[in-house]
This record gives C-alpha cells, sequence and structure tokens, in this order.
C-alpha cells in the first residue's frame, strides 16, 4: 500500500501541556480500557464463535468434500506407542535414593606438595549436595542496601537521561502541534509535530498507533467522559475517524498512548470485524452484504467529524451508513448516539456546525447533495443540488450565513443558506462556482486545496456597487506533497498553513513571505483585528529527512 496522509489538524499555542507523561498501563487504566471496550470473557467467546460460524457459511460449498475435520473414530486412533510404559515411570516428583558413596581416605600429603596449597577449597568435597549453598533469587540479600528513591541509588545512572527526555518532549506555550493521519506500509497512526513559528522549525514530537486507516481528524479541549480516570487531567484531544465504525479519542498529552481516551460507538454490538456472507448457494460473492443501519451507532466508516465550539459537550459526524450523528461527550463511552439524522442517500462526506447559529449543522453527500438543517428540527432543513460528489464543506468565517463547497469534478461553489429551498427539485443557484483546476477539490478550509499537486490561495471581496462577490487568485504554489489530501489555516497566525497528500509530507506554508499575497490581503486582515508580519525566507517548512540538511530540526531550545 502506498503511504499518505489523509488529513491534518491544528492545535492552538498554549493548549497543549508543557510537559506530556509517559503512558502507564497499572491496574486503573486496565479497568478503564475494560470499561470501555466491554471486554468480558463471555462477550468474546461469543464474538468468536460468530466470526468462526460466519467463516464457515462463507467457504461451505467452496470447498467441496476436503474438509479437514477428523471423525470422532479417526481422532480416538491417535494414541502413545509406550503409553503402558509411561504410567509405570516413577512420578515426576520423586527422585530415585542416591548410591551409597563412601569417601576416600584423604592421603597425608607431603610438605611443599602443590596440592597442600588447594586444601583451603576443599576440593575433595566439591561435588557433595550437601556443601552446596542456597540457590534462588532470594537466596542471598543480607548484603543487599534499600535505598529510599534512585537519586540516592548510585548505582541508577539513567538520571541524566531521564532529564534530556523530559526536555525533549517540552511542548513550550509558542508552539503550535501539528497532528497528521498517516498511512505508510498498511501501518495507520497519528504523528504529531512541534511547529516552533519563531525559529520556523518543524520536528516530529511522538505518534500514536491507530487500529484502522484514519479518515478523518477533528481537535476538541472538551475531556470525555471516560478520560476522567486517564492518567492525565488533560484538555487537548484529538478525535480520528478511521474505516472502523467507532470513533476514538486521542489524548495528545500524552505519549506512547496504548489505547485512546474513550471510545464513540458500539463494539459489542458494530462487530465490524464479523465478517457477512452476502448471497446465497454454494458460491458466495466476495463483496459483502451491507449492514442495516442503527439510530444507536455506526456500521460503516466515519468519513467526517466536528466539534461544537459553543456547546462544547456535542460532537458530529457522518459516516458511509449514510447517516449522520451526534454524540454526547458527557456519556459514557461505548454508550449510544445522541440523535441520528437520515437526511442523504448517499455516504456523507462532510459535516459542519455553524459558529453564529451553533445549532446549525451543513453536511454533504456523495449523493450530490448539500443539506443545512437545525439539529432540534432536522425536518425543516432546506438544501441543494451540486450536480458532483462533496468533497469538503467549510462555512464562511466572514459571513454567518454562507458556505462553500467543494466538490469531485474540481468546482467550489458558494451558497446561501437564507435562499436555498426545502424542496431538492426546486432551482438552487449557488452565488458563484470557482472552476479553478481539472482534478477533485479535496480538501476545503476557506480557501481550497486541489488534487492536482498545487495548493492555491483565493481572495473574496464583496463589490458594494454591484451587490456581487468578486474572486481573484492570490498565490499558488507546488509544495512537493503530491496530491493534496488535506490543507488547514493556523489558528494563531492568519498567513499559515498546513498541507499533505499522497508523498506522506508534511509542508508548513507561510503565505505571508509572499509579497503579492501581503498586499492582497493585508487591508482584510487589518480590518478583522489580526496583525500581519513580514518574514523572511521562501516561507516553506518541513521535516528533514536523513539524508537532507537538519537545520529545520530542532534538537534543543534555550530557556
Amino acid at each position: 500500500m502506498s503511504s499518505l496522509i489523509s488529513c491534518v489538524s491544528w492545535v492552538r499555542r498554549g493548549v497543549a501541556s508543557q510537559h506530556p507523561v509517559k503512558y502507564v498501563l497499572d491496574d486503573d487504566e486496565r479497568e478503564r480500557i475494560s470499561s470501555i471496550a466491554h471486554i468480558e470473557l463471555e462477550d468474546a467467546q461469543r464474538e468468536l464463535e460468530r466470526a468462526h460460524n460466519a467463516a464457515t457459511s462463507m467457504s461451505r460449498g467452496a470447498e467441496g468434500e476436503e474438509a479437514d475435520d477428523l471423525d470422532e473414530d479417526e481422532e480416538g486412533a491417535w494414541v502413545d506407542e509406550d503409553e503402558d510404559a509411561m504410567h509405570e515411570d516413577a512420578p515426576m516428583d520423586q527422585d530415585p535414593p542416591p548410591a551409597a558413596k563412601s569417601k576416600p581416605k584423604p592421603k597425608p600429603k607431603s610438605k611443599g606438595d602443590p596440592d597442600d596449597e588447594l586444601a583451603e577449597y576443599n576440593l575433595d568435597d566439591y561435588d557433595d549436595d550437601d556443601a552446596m549453598p542456597a540457590m534462588g533469587p532470594f537466596s542471598n540479600i543480607k548484603g543487599l542496601t534499600y535505598y529510599r528513591n534512585n537519586d540516592e541509588d548510585p548505582y541508577i545512572t539513567l538520571k541524566e537521561e531521564e532529564d534530556d527526555e523530559r526536555e525533549e518532549l517540552e511542548v513550550l506555550p509558542t508552539d503550535n502541534l501539528v497532528v497528521v493521519a498517516k498511512t505508510e506500509d498498511e501501518i495507520s497512526q497519528l504523528e504529531i509535530y512541534v511547529y516552533d513559528a519563531a525559529q520556523e522549525s518543524l520536528f516530529a514530537h511522538h505518534d500514536l498507533l491507530l487500529p484502522s486507516n484514519p479518515l478523518c481528524l477533528e481537535w476538541l479541549d472538551f475531556p470525555p467522559a471516560s478520560s476522567a480516570s486517564s492518567q492525565v487531567q488533560s484538555s487537548n484531544f484529538i478525535a480520528v475517524g478511521t474505516l472502523e465504525p467507532e470513533i476514538e479519542i486521542w489524548s495528545l498529552d500524552v505519549v506512547d498512548a496504548a489505547y485512546p481516551a474513550a471510545v464513540l460507538g458500539r463494539l459489542d454490538k458494530s462487530a465490524a470485524h464479523v465478517p457477512v456472507p452476502a448471497g446465497t448457494g454454494k458460491k458466495k460473492r466476495r463483496k459483502e452484504k451491507a449492514r442495516p443501519t442503527s439510530a444507536a451507532h455506526h456500521v460503516g466508516a466515519v468519513l467526517a467529524l466536528a466539534w461544537n465550539r459553543t456547546h462544547r459537550n456535542l460532537l458530529a459526524s457522518g459516516s458511509a451508513d449514510r447517516t449522520v450523528k451526534l454524540w454526547d461527550l458527557n456519556r459514557a463511552a461505548g454508550g449510544d448516539a445522541l440523535r441520528s439524522f437520515d437526511v442523504h442517500r448517499g455516504e456523507v462526506q462532510a459535516v459542519q456546525w455553524n459558529a453564529a447559529e451553533p445549532t446549525v449543522l451543513v453536511t454533504g453527500s456523495y449523493d450530490r447533495t448539500v443539506r443545512t438543517f437545525d439539529t432540534r428540527a432536522p425536518g425543516a432543513g432546506v438544501g441543494a443540488v451540486v450536480g458532483a460528489d462533496v468533497e469538503a464543506i467549510r462555512w464562511d468565517p466572514w459571513e454567518a450565513h454562507g458556505f462553500y463547497v467543494s466538490l469531485e469534478n474540481g468546482l467550489v461553489l458558494n451558497f446561501d443558506a437564507r435562499t436555498l429551498p426545502s424542496d431538492l427539485d426546486a432551482p438552487s443557484p449557488a452565488r458563484f462556482t470557482l472552476s479553478a483546476h481539472d482534478g477533485a477539490a479535496s480538501s476545503l478550509d476557506v480557501n481550497p486545496s486541489y488534487a492536482d499537486k498545487t495548493v492555491k490561495v483565493w481572495n473574496i471581496n464583496e463589490d458594494a456597487d454591484l451587490g456581487k462577490r468578486e474572486v481573484s487568485l492570490v498565490t499558488s504554489r507546488d509544495l512537493g506533497v503530491g496530491k493534496v489530501f488535506s490543507v488547514a489555516w493556523s489558528p494563531d497566525d492568519p498567513l499559515t498553513l498546513a498541507a499533505a497528500g499522497t508523498h506522506a509530507k508534511l509542508q508548513i506554508w507561510d503565505v505571508g513571505a509572499n509579497a503579492g499575497a501581503r498586499k492582497a490581503l493585508g487591508s482584510k486582515l487589518a480590518e478583522a483585528g489580526r496583525i500581519l508580519k513580514e518574514k523572511q525566507g521562501g516561507g516553506v517548512i518541513g521535516v528533514a529527512s536523513d539524508d537532507e540538511d537538519s537545520s529545520g530540526v530542532r534538537e534543543t531550545r534555550s530557556k
């Protein structure tokens, strides 16, 4: 499988713990994991039987009469040849009586005999059992010294190394974290990078292994209910949607964690790992049968996530099972979804909350429609037909009722939610359409990136005289990440973005290093109260590889 980065997410400055902790699998953590994953012996046995029965039914008829099961008679035919002889052996816990030995009388040694020098070692009785000292790990502990802590023990030499590791893991309040979802050689993981804008450096901090290919990320600072007993009280979490129907929430302040802080979904009921036979008769189709949807949990891959920054305990998700679900993070992990919405007839690829009206969602689907609705009354929603599969959706941060949609055919549309009809058969024209690339517009974050290996920044101005919007290209660049799968603006620097794609490479681009971008966007950012600082250099910062110059990698930092 080729390497790629499917999505990127920023963590604003000052949120991450300055000294992340190491993961420890203690008794409390085992109990927490067991409660989250519903790990019980009876349930595990039942799931194992279901998987075995399903696999047997899928293969029945294909193997014919070549079954390898033994008959009862054949099973009894296997016996040990010397079975009777084995019963006659002495018990294993009894040793045969030793033969009596008579000690030879030592010969008198003459003066100057070289053997006389060895007499003090009593080598003549070396083989006698009675002369052997007691053996075992606790046979000679009288000489051991107990120290109250490792600092007092002169044999502990790792104190300095622990201090060095603590310094290497330190995250300063002026640092951003950048989380990337990476799949390489069939191994999926989250890689957490530290970006220091002042020193223009980017380096890997730690990683977290995932059970399946990651598809979407959403950062949140609300601790889920099941993380209350975790090893660190954190407000720095990342929600991950994968090919599995469950949503994992990981703490970014715990290094080398083996299990997420919380899991949303029902591991004991979705049973996505159990194969489902499709078709009838002896020949079975390779394609698996679609699982029946459930209002309580997803049964397909999680394609989109959105955290509500006003009602901070709410998380929305879109899935390949064609449903949008609402989760309450205050509920115990493994519980049912709070609400389930069936507003699309295809896979739900994009979901986002409206910042001005925090109960309103906008969603996009592979059924080539977008829908916006109040979660309190989903039946009164409105929508539009867009003509191609939806790739990404973003509300306009400059206009509460406007939103952008990027499509699989490379178009970017802008809609006014107030003018959309409730009937999808009614015409719903976009306010403007931007045709910028031939490839799919796979990611959108106020300004879109496209799947033709370039990232483009667009400026959208309102013409007060004409009452229309003007769209102009500010700058574009090939960042060397392959086909761009994800792009995200920094929450702290107004013209800094992160991009990643098929080359499994993360790049940070300071658009403000471009003079044309500073001229085109400086006035708009000033109106919004954002300060644009001019920087030297090309503006692109990446992680140096082993065969490249490592000047961009920071090993130590001065306080």
